[in-house]
């Protein structure tokens, strides 16, 4: 039905490109705007990627909804959230330290940035080094708290979908909230001992 629908890689690399480039006007290209993020100065990064996952999620519910799209074309993976957990923070500690994630780092590359070669390189080498220490003892840690109920919230808490999509939009004007109350704070600057005593100027005056 869509354009591309069954085009395969051809489909995957337009959509990348799409997303690369949307990625890049952002200004995701820098590190220095990825890593304010760990020092809530600046919620770009969590704003954009919170609202493209509620967009998507939406959006496949009333594709769904409406018979377009099949209930069973999306493959959700096996939900192991100690797998999560692990890559989560190995994820979230290269980030910080980097200042790119894997999709973020091709941006910086297409944008000329030496430093995110760099950490293309590493990333390339720990995937080595991870496929080289796979094994029985690696994949038992892996496998750990799997839910085996199922692989989404709906199926393994048998939530109500529209719930979950309420909470989600609910997420998100909390992140808009507290993002925007966070930015604020770090644009007035750090306040010293002397105006917090004496007041503002114009307080002084009045």
């Amino acid at each position: 039905m869509f354009p591309l629908n069954d085009g395969g890689v051809i489909s995957g690399l337009v959509c990348g490109i799409l997303f690369g480039f949307v990625l890049e006007r952002a200004g995701f290209g820098s590190p220095c705007k990825l890593t304010a993020q760990f020092r809530f100065n600046d919620w770009s990064v969590f704003k954009v990627m919170f609202t493209a996952i509620t967009v998507s999620a939406v959006g496949l519910y009333l594709l769904r909804l409406t018979g377009l799209m099949a209930a069973d074309s999306v493959f959700v993976p096996t939900s192991l959230l100690m797998a999560a957990a692990i890559g989560g923070a190995l994820v979230g500690a290269g980030f910080a330290i980097g200042g790119y994630c894997p999709g973020t780092s091709i941006v910086g590359l297409f944008s000329g940035r030496l430093d995110a070669l760099v950490f293309i390189v590493g990333l390339l080498l720990g995937t080595v080094v991870f496929a080289g220490l796979y094994g029985p003892t690696v994949e038992a840690i892996m496998a750990m708290a799997e839910v085996e109920t199922g692989d989404t919230l709906v199926d393994a808490y048998e939530f109500s979908e529209p719930v979950v999509l309420a909470c989600i939009l609910v997420a998100l004007a909390g992140v808009f909230a507290l993002g925007s109350w966070f930015e604020r704070r770090s644009a007035e600057g750090p306040v010293s001992a002397e105006q917090a005593v004496n007041g503002a100027p114009g307080e002084q005056q009045a």
